[in-house]
């Protein structure tokens, strides 16, 4: 049986509540996750437990403190996926996603990936002319790639962006919604607006929309076109068709960038109807030009209730897959049994 360990490290008084959290949550946490004990006295932390429990705690605190200095925030969430990556011995993964600021919102809230995933995705997008960012809800693939798009923007290596989505109808039709065309289709764009009006701000875009250098879409509206010198952001692509996905693609001219970003498990096509992002995934993945990024669970940088959810849901939906390939494999079985008895 190891040993026990007392380490002390200094920690200031100003960042204690930030780490600790609300009613010392984070330390609670951190001490039921490593088995260790913090006792915080006069600007001194003292871990006390097994020597490499004790270890880990001292290296993560130190990482903790280090964001905290830069004024981040220690939520639930950066302390969670600080013990993950503490457990993978990754902690300094922390201090390098909170170097790489994308760009900073309208309000000066820096943008930079919050996960080792969402990290590989960014760098994809920055050195790929295609990058896919597939994963489920809550990972930034959107928002991150929004946040691309305007720094590019910006700095003038495009002349404009375009974001688009297929307008499908996800158990309600179109035809019930109130307004014209415009004012049907806007619902089905809105994440869009949300995500640029944050980063850009509303007069920004209002300016920039009317010029024509920023576009908000249907997928529809592609067909036709050569889109040169833009950044196109393509949303909620495993609700395209391989037809409407080979035409988006098709639709890239020079100095373009693209993301196409989806959740394959949320599809609302029609039953039987082959997504556009399962057939670029498999079609397309051998070309060196294209980049895909596959975010999981444990990139979900929302409530960490969301993370929960999708386990959740991951979890059921492998069970319902062995349940499938079981019954297929019982009924072959049943199949050639017959056939031997004739």
């Amino acid at each position: 049986m190891e040993s026990s360990n007392e380490i002390l490290i200094d920690m200031p008084a100003e960042h204690e509540r930030n780490i600790f959290g609300q009613f010392d949550s984070n330390l609670k946490e951190i001490e039921r996750a490593l088995g260790v004990t913090v006792v915080a006295r006069d600007g001194k932390l003292k871990i006390t437990g097994e020597e490499k429990q004790t270890e880990k705690a001292e290296r993560l605190f130190s990482r903790l403190l280090e964001l905290s200095s830069r004024g981040n925030e220690i939520t639930e969430q950066v302390v969670t996926y600080g013990l993950t990556l503490q457990s993978e011995k990754k902690e300094d993964a922390l201090i390098e996603m909170d170097d790489d600021v994308i760009i900073h919102t309208n309000s000066g809230r820096p943008v930079k990936p919050k996960t080792v995933g969402q990290k590989e995705y960014v760098d994809l997008i920055r050195s790929r002319m295609i990058t896919f960012g597939i994963g489920p809800a809550g990972t930034g693939k959107t928002y991150l790639a929004m946040a691309n798009a305007i720094k590019a923007f910006r700095n003038e290596e495009v002349s404009r962006i375009i974001l688009t989505r297929p307008a499908i109808e996800a158990g309600e039709k179109l035809g019930f919604l109130p307004g014209d065309l415009q004012s049907k289709i806007d619902p089905y764009l809105r994440p869009l607006y949300d995500a640029l009006f944050d980063i850009m701000g509303p007069e920004n875009f209002a300016r920039n929309s009317e010029k024509g250098l920023i576009e908000v879409a249907p997928l529809a509206y592609m067909r036709g076109r050569t889109l040169d010198n833009a950044f196109i952001i393509l949303d909620e692509a495993q609700n395209t068709t391989p037809a409407q996905m080979k035409m988006f693609l098709t639709r890239i001219g020079f100095g373009s960038k693209v993301v196409v970003t989806g959740d394959r498990t949320q599809k609302d096509l029609p039953a039987g109807e082959v997504s556009g992002l399962d057939s670029a995934m498999r079609i397309l993945n051998r070309i060196d030009e294209i980049g895909f990024a596959e975010l999981t669970s444990r990139d979900v940088v929302r409530h960490p209730l969301v993370q929960k959810i999708v386990q959740a849901y991951e979890k059921a939906e492998e069970k319902d897959r062995k349940r499938q390939t079981r019954s297929i494999a019982i009924r072959n079985e049943r199949i050639r049994e017959a056939r031997k008895k004739r």
